[in-house]
């Protein structure tokens, strides 16, 4: 049995589209459930949950509220009411493909070794692509991820992606579940708390994969793209990497400091190399995130 967790905070706008695209995957019906997990939504989430229920009646759908606010909160809720052995989280503001489910599925029951799985995420412009965005700030503002098409282990330092990731259940009872001081809450743009998730269980060994097939293709509307936001975005990272670090301890805190030292001789470069192709402003966006970054990584 695998379970689809949704966790959702006002997002009408999408949360019906994306309930679609799930009811027309190929796997069959008995052998999923969909679990959304309402993480005090003020719109009209429920109302569209119940229209897909009278719609969808072979369909396994549970509708459950986590009060504390936070994307980390409402994961811990989906996991501890999930039924399923194999769950999936899948953003709120995003729509999959047919095969999306059954790839999943099919990969762990070939491969039972794995412990989680992660597949490729591709931006949905409701408007259209800004000429700064480079391959890195595509990656950074959209989720975009594409490592190829042929399953691998993800390059080091990297894992899946939050809104298209799968995991076999009894993992968290090894890891425990995810940190709420990070991930986003509410209005508030926190992160990593996935990266702290994929960390503890790259510590004890566990195999992580992606997958070619499995997409997941994210809406984004142009109040991403815009100034106020990517600012806002970038300095929550650097202040969820300051969380993450010193929760492990002062030592983890230093050594996430000297990488962003690193990080900073990687950015010049960058910079360098789209002003020479002709592309500042590419190369501009990532000095940006960079500063943001660093600030939110040392200021409380």
């Amino acid at each position: 049995m695998l379970t689809v967790i949704i966790c959702t905070y006002n997002r009408d706008k999408y949360i019906g589209q994306l309930l679609e695209s799930i009811a027309k995957n190929s796997l069959p019906k008995s052998e999923y459930e969909i679990l959304l997990v309402d993480n005090n939504c003020t719109d009209n989430t429920r109302k569209i949950c119940e229209d897909f229920v009278s719609l969808h009646k072979k369909i396994s759908f549970r509708y459950v509220v986590e009060t504390e606010q936070g994307l980390s909160a409402a994961r811990n809720c989906g996991l501890k009411n999930a039924k399923g052995e194999l769950v999936v989280f899948v953003d709120d503001d995003a729509f999959v493909d047919e095969n999306y489910l059954s790839e999943y599925v099919d990969f762990f029951d070939k491969h039972p070794d794995v412990m989680a799985l992660g597949g490729p995420i591709e931006p949905f412009y409701e408007t259209q692509e800004p000429k700064w965005m480079s391959q890195y700030t595509k990656a950074l503002l959209t989720g975009w991820m594409n490592y190829g098409n042929q399953a691998r282990l993800y390059p080091r330092g990297r894992y899946p992606g939050g809104g298209n990731a799968a995991y076999r259940k009894l993992i968290f009872d090894k890891v425990g579940y995810f940190n709420t001081e990070l991930g986003r809450k509410g209005n508030l743009l926190l992160s990593s708390e996935e990266k702290d998730i994929f960390d503890k269980m790259n510590s004890i060994g566990m195999k992580v994969m992606y997958i070619p097939k499995p997409v997941l293709h994210h809406c984004i509307p142009q109040a991403k793209l815009e100034n106020d936001y990517f600012n806002r975005l970038t300095l929550q990272i650097g202040k969820s990497e300051r969380i993450r670090t010193l929760a492990i301890g002062k030592l983890k805190y230093f050594k996430r400091l000297f990488l962003e030292i690193i990080k900073w001789g990687g950015t010049i470069v960058l910079l360098c190399a789209y002003f020479i192709r002709g592309n500042f402003m590419k190369g501009w966006k990532l000095v940006i995130f960079r500063k943001n970054v660093t600030k939110g990584l040392i200021l409380d």
